[in-house]
């Protein structure tokens, strides 16, 4: 029996092409790090967005003028009538894990004399005002973030402070 040609790939040209495979890989693998990164950053910003929506939407149907203490309380739907909360099940525990960030929601001052909620909240457990920061897990972002009842988000590359009025010290706003 005669063999009149061999088809195929010596280990050689194999060896090229995964080292070929390689090189594209470890070039392309930081960039992927970075947007992935930078989508997460972008969903901690949509987070505290969220929040301030939530909130806003809270003190005017629900808190009769004031806000929910906590993102659990937030997220618990009016007792008459049912239906949702007033943010999505994703940040409906204090504090919330999402995209590689943790979202936590700091009260302020209790609302004395403020009526009960339409959520169960008791008579003066509502307040004057919040803050929510948003913190990066190990490889999640680089960038911190906070907002107030302002509705303004802060970015700082250390933890954000929490401060109930104005701008927190050492961060910038990104909006």
């Amino acid at each position: 029996m005669k063999v009149s040609g061999s088809s195929g790939f010596t280990l050689i040209e194999l060896l090229m092409v995964v080292a070929i495979i390689g090189i594209i890989t470890a070039i392309a693998a930081p960039g992927l790090m970075r947007a992935r990164m930078s989508a997460n950053e972008a969903s901690a910003i949509g987070s505290l967005r969220a929040v301030n929506a939530a909130q806003a939407t809270f003190a005017a149907s629900c808190g009769s003028g004031f806000y929910a203490p906590s993102l659990a309380l937030l997220a618990t739907p009016p007792t008459a009538g049912g239906g949702d909360g007033f943010i999505g099940t994703d940040l409906a525990s204090d504090p919330s894990m999402k995209s590689s960030y943790s979202v936590a929601l700091t009260p302020g001052a209790p609302a004395e004399g403020a009526p009960p909620s339409c959520n169960g909240i008791a008579a003066g457990g509502v307040v004057t005002t919040y803050f929510v920061t948003a913190s990066p897990a190990s490889g999640g972002g680089v960038r911190f973030f906070g907002t107030n009842q302002g509705g303004t988000i802060y970015q700082s590359t250390a933890e954000v402070v929490v401060t109930q009025n104005g701008a927190p010290a050492g961060a910038t706003p990104i909006q």
